[in-house]
């Protein structure tokens, strides 16, 4: 045991995992105060397990959104998990049925600490302590957030109802590298406040990332940009590369 805490993706992966689950009491706690049972609560997180599509299927719900609107929306910001498997598929080789449980913890977090580090050991080691690490404090945390959300009531009381637009900010934020993705984030959200008079809740947020979807279609950038992971787990401490997405694994 203590030669694996000697490991610097081990540990990268403890950390990055206690920091993220906690975040879980604020999204059980909104659910909940969406109008979701303790149930379904727990079972869009376990099987869902993307914080920001659960809270942008959350707020689309809260909003009086359909069922099919709150998927749509939950799908377009988790698309980036499918691309994140492709490169984690490369570098874990992992076989059937372990590439099951893999896919399901690919997130922003577990593909991150994977990616930044070198040795392939190390990325196997972060890859699985950050993934399975969140997705159990995130479950544990959801559910304890769920249990209490009666209890604290009226969530602006306590700031929970910025939480959701706080997670958006926190996903679009580290994508805002260039003119192109700055210009993109402007329109689309010109596009949402021109559509929200005229159409049903979580519909803006749709035809937005259809906006999105076309630009970045016919936009001659960079194919990778927008890509990487959200964490980079070694931000200034010079131990590993600077760029997560760096090395053979881009």
């Amino acid at each position: 045991m203590r030669r694996l805490w000697a490991s610097p993706a081990v540990r990268i992966g403890a950390s990055i995992a206690v920091a993220t689950g906690l975040y879980g009491v604020s999204f059980g706690a909104l659910a909940v105060a969406s109008g979701l049972s303790v149930p379904q609560t727990m079972a869009l997180s376990l099987l869902m397990f993307t914080g920001g599509s659960q809270f942008a299927f959350i707020g689309v719900i809260s909003g009086g959104g359909t069922g099919s609107a709150a998927f749509g929306a939950a799908t377009l910001l988790g698309l980036r998990n499918a691309v994140y498997g492709t490169q984690i598929n490369r570098m874990l080789r992992t076989r059937w049925p372990l590439k099951l449980a893999a896919a399901h913890v690919t997130i922003d977090e577990s593909t991150a600490t994977a990616v930044g580090q070198d040795d392939p050991d190390e990325q196997r080691r972060g890859f699985w302590v950050a993934g399975v690490g969140i997705y159990v404090l995130w479950n544990a945390f959801s559910l304890l957030g769920a249990i209490l959300g009666g209890a604290l009531g009226d969530p602006t009381r306590w700031g929970l109802d910025g939480a959701a637009v706080a997670a958006f900010l926190g996903l679009l934020w580290p994508r805002l590298k260039g003119r192109e993705p700055v210009a993109i984030a402007v329109v689309c959200a010109l596009v949402t406040v021109l559509a929200v008079p005229h159409l049903p809740p979580g519909v803006p947020i749709l035809v937005a990332g259809l906006v999105a979807a076309v630009w970045g279609w016919i936009s001659h950038g960079r194919a990778d940009e927008g890509l990487e992971p959200d964490v980079d787990p070694y931000p200034s401490d010079g131990h590993g590369p600077a760029d997560p997405t760096h090395g053979e694994v881009r």
